[in-house]
């Protein structure tokens, strides 16, 4: 049974309607009116409203917005003698979830009250959910205490309600793609669609079509016409992640979009206007990019409106015990096997490691220990070796003079060396989206001789040469 309340200022219109409704199993609350209507909707909690368009203290669209503002879930179907297609306009970009014009016959009503009803009954269980979840796995999977953690929070509880293209920066693995979901679930538009592309993953030609579309034989093998993303997140969110790595001529086109909303496919050239939002993500500096020549400085201006940066592991150390509890709940649940717990001393090892991959690698660590530990709880001899943080090895590629002032103590040069190698190899993977082969040649090696780093050093790549 589902708790209506209906608005109208005619008695028997209010009878009729109510009795109908009444029968059909749903509480029904009368209001002869906008101000009555408001006190309801702002004291009770109701399933659906319906609500006359001409009243004598107000009309229609006042209790769309009214609903709209105590609970966005609540549906409003709207009911007139003179209905126009601007009104239907009007109220559906308030929020309205039909018009139905009178005289209207019991089934259409019925009909309408029953759709309405069952999509409040899902938004709102949808909310619970998130709501389980985030409490299970912290705020949208943002996990951690930390003051970084609690300063990244409060940054994206203060800009997801607004419509700012968002420049997410971090190295790679910290969890820029949370941080985008996290502003698209607080944001206006929650339940409509959150789409990603990886622009790092593609060629300039299909990210083209990836992100714009394309017309029926705009290329070979085009047989028939596609939408892009940017149509397919058409109210909703579109995060480019690795936006540093698009073409100029590309970059020329995502600028379009954000100047005036038009999108163009490739093989046409009429223009479609799409409502998106824009968050963008990338470990590189753009501002260096922009230097080079490699990154338009005016698309950089209208990307960072807000700019967000998260914070790396090691700048959030005290995160590790309740991200390493986390990480290893999921580990369980994704390879259906008991969870493991750290051992004190195995928490300590992890603690004392600079985590150049960030959460991405702590998460490889804990996977790698849950298959292999041969008791439930994961000791220090469950992990591999790792380079402490207060070794050379974990100080910046480039910071040959910090090296070199330990020499009158102690420098460990295989050590050394072979951390820098490990943290080159592994930005090279991330930065080549994990195919191989394009690591390989960023790093100016072959493909075996990439292979074989990456057995030694104990790394993985998510993709090989079949999927290029």
């Amino acid at each position: 049974m589902s708790r209506l309340l209906l608005v109208d200022d005619e008695a028997g219109i209010r009878r009729i309607l109510g009795s109908l409704l009444r029968s059909a199993g749903h509480e029904v609350v009368e209001a002869p009116g906008l101000t009555k209507a408001a006190a309801e909707i702002a004291a009770g909690v109701f399933d659906l409203v319906l609500t006359d368009q001409k009243m004598h203290d107000g009309d229609g669209l006042a209790v769309v917005a009214a609903c709209r503002e105590a609970d966005p879930t609540l549906p409003v179907v709207m009911l007139t003698a003179f209905a126009t297609v601007e009104l239907a306009v009007e109220a559906m970009r308030l929020g309205a979830f039909d018009v139905l014009t009178k005289p209207f016959q019991p089934e259409q009503v019925e009909a309408v009250v029953r759709r309405a009803t069952e999509r409040t009954a899902l938004l709102r269980e949808n909310a619970l959910l998130r709501e389980e979840l985030q409490r299970q796995t912290g705020e949208h999977g943002l996990i951690g205490e930390s003051a970084p953690m609690r300063a990244l929070r409060e940054m994206i509880a203060r800009v997801a309600p607004t419509h700012a293209t968002v420049l997410i920066t971090g190295e790679t693995g910290t969890g820029k793609e949370l941080v985008a979901r996290a502003l698209h679930a607080s944001s206006s538009r929650p339940e409509q669609p959150f789409l990603e592309v990886n622009c790092a993953a593609f060629t300039e030609t299909l990210l083209d079509s990836q992100l714009f579309g394309h017309e029926r034989g705009a290329f070979t093998g085009a047989d028939r016409s596609r939408q892009g993303v940017f149509e397919a997140a058409h109210r909703g969110t579109l995060f480019l992640d690795e936006a540093g790595e698009m073409s100029l001529p590309l970059q020329a086109k995502l600028l379009r979009v954000l100047m005036n909303g038009d999108v163009v496919r490739v093989g046409a050239t009429t223009p479609r206007n799409v409502d998106v939002r824009i968050l963008v993500a990338t470990h590189r500096d753009l501002l260096e990019r922009v230097k080079q020549g490699l990154f338009r400085e005016d698309l950089y201006y209208r990307l960072a409106v807000v700019p967000i940066h998260v914070p790396p592991l090691r700048e959030r150390r005290q995160d590790l015990p309740a991200l390493a509890e986390h990480l290893l709940a999921r580990v369980a649940r994704d390879l259906r096997m008991p969870p493991r717990t750290l051992s004190p001393a195995a928490l300590r090892k992890l603690s004392q490691y600079a985590f150049p991959g960030n959460i991405r690698e702590l998460r490889n660590l804990v996977e790698r220990a849950s298959i292999l530990a041969r008791h439930e709880t994961i000791g220090p001899a469950d992990l591999p070796e790792l380079t402490p943080d207060d070794a050379p090895a974990a100080a910046p590629a480039g910071d040959v003079e910090s090296w070199v002032a330990t020499l009158d103590e102690r420098l460990d040069l295989r050590e050394t060396l072979a951390g820098v190698e490990r943290r080159l190899v592994a930005r090279a993977l991330e930065s080549a989206g994990g195919v191989q082969a394009e690591a390989a040649r960023r790093l100016g090696l072959s493909r075996s001789d990439l292979s074989y780093k990456l057995r030694r050093l104990g790394l993985t790549a998510s993709r090989d040469d079949g999927d290029v």
